[in-house]
C-alpha cells in the first residue's frame, strides 16, 4: 500500500498560520512607509524619489505602490508617469485632522518636558488681552510664583510674549493697543533688534526684576498651516545654575518641534540656532515667563 500524503500536526498548522500573519503585518508596515515616502515629497514624485524616501529598491516600491493604487490611496499621473496621493489619502488625512485636540496633545508634550527636564513649564495663547497662560506643569521642585493659569504676561517683556510678536499674527498683536506697546518698546530699549534675534534663534530668554530670581526660556508651536499657536516656556530660579539654561533651551525646542509635527506642521526653524541672545539693550525685564 501506498503512503497517504502527509498529515500537518496541530502544532506545524498553527506554526504556518503564524508566519503568514506576521508576513501580512509586515507587507502592512512595508506599504505604510512607501505611503509616508510619498507623503513627503514636495509633490507628485517619480518611482525612484519615493524608493530612495522608503529605502527600498525600486521593484520593490512599484509593487506595493501598485497595491496602494488599487485602494485609492496612491495615483498615477498619465502624462508624466509621476505618482502622487489619492483620494483615499486625502480622506484619511482629513480624517485625522478633524480628531486633533491641541491642548491634549500640548498637555502629553509638555508635561513629559517637564518631568524629563525637572523645569515647571507653562503653555499659553494669545487671547484677548495678550499672551495668556493656560497651562502649568510643575518641575522638581515647582516654582512658587505669582503668576497661574489665566495670567495675562507682557508682550514685549516677558519671553512668552516675544515669541508671540516675533512669530505671531501682527494683526493679532495690534489688538491690545498701540499704548502698550509704546510703553514696554521704552521700557526694553530696541525691541526690534530683540525679536530678530528671537527669530534667529527660535527661541526667547529672559532675566526677570519683578520677580527676582526667576528665568524663563520659551519657544513657539505651529499648526499645519503655520500659524502659531501656542508658546511654551520654562522657568528657573536662582537656585538653578544658570548654565543649565544652555541644555534647557534645546530640550524645549525639540517638544515644540515635536508637537508642531504632531499637529501636522512641518518645523520652519530648521536654520535656528537654538542659543537665543540675551540681549538687554539697555532694558529692564519685569516678567520671566
Amino acid at each position: 500500500m501506498l503512503p497517504g500524503p502527509k498529515q500537518q500536526g496541530i502544532g506545524q498548522v498553527v506554526s504556518n498560520e503564524k508566519s503568514v500573519k506576521r508576513r501580512g503585518i509586515q507587507s502592512v508596515g512595508v506599504g505604510l512607509r512607501v505611503l509616508s515616502a510619498l507623503a513627503s515629497q514636495k509633490g507628485a514624485a517619480n518611482l525612484s524619489s519615493i524608493a530612495q524616501a522608503a529605502a527600498l529598491s525600486a521593484s520593490q516600491t512599484h509593487r506595493y505602490l501598485s497595491s496602494l493604487m488599487e485602494a485609492e490611496m496612491v495615483k498615477q499621473e498619465q502624462r508624466s508617469g509621476l505618482y502622487d496621493l489619492d483620494a483615499g489619502a486625502i480622506r484619511l488625512g482629513l480624517a485625522a485632522l478633524s480628531r486633533i485636540d491641541i491642548f491634549a496633545m500640548a498637555d502629553d508634550v509638555f508635561a513629559q518636558f517637564a518631568k524629563d527636564s525637572g523645569r515647571t513649564c507653562l503653555v499659553a495663547i494669545w487671547g484677548d488681552a495678550g499672551p495668556t497662560i493656560i497651562r502649568w506643569f510643575d518641575g522638581t521642585p515647582p516654582v512658587i510664583t505669582s503668576l497661574a493659569i489665566g495670567s495675562v504676561l507682557p508682550p514685549l517683556r516677558s519671553a512668552t510674549g516675544r515669541v508671540f510678536c516675533a512669530f505671531g499674527d501682527p494683526a493679532l498683536i495690534e489688538r491690545i493697543g498701540k499704548t502698550v506697546m509704546r510703553a514696554e518698546k521704552r521700557a526694553i530699549g530696541d525691541a526690534n533688534a530683540i525679536l530678530d534675534d528671537v527669530r534667529a534663534s527660535g527661541l526667547a530668554m529672559v532675566k526677570g526684576d519683578l520677580i527676582p530670581g526667576l528665568r524663563a526660556v520659551a519657544a513657539p508651536v505651529f499648526d499645519l498651516q503655520g500659524r502659531l499657536v501656542l508658546v511654551a516656556s520654562a522657568l528657573a530660579y536662582e537656585g538653578m545654575l544658570a548654565p543649565d539654561d544652555n541644555a534647557i533651551a534645546p530640550q524645549l525646542l525639540a517638544s515644540c518641534k515635536q508637537l508642531t509635527e504632531a499637529l501636522g506642521g512641518k518645523w520652519p526653524l530648521e536654520s535656528a540656532s537654538g542659543s537665543p541672545s540675551r540681549r538687554r539693550g539697555g532694558a529692564k525685564e519685569s516678567h520671566t515667563d
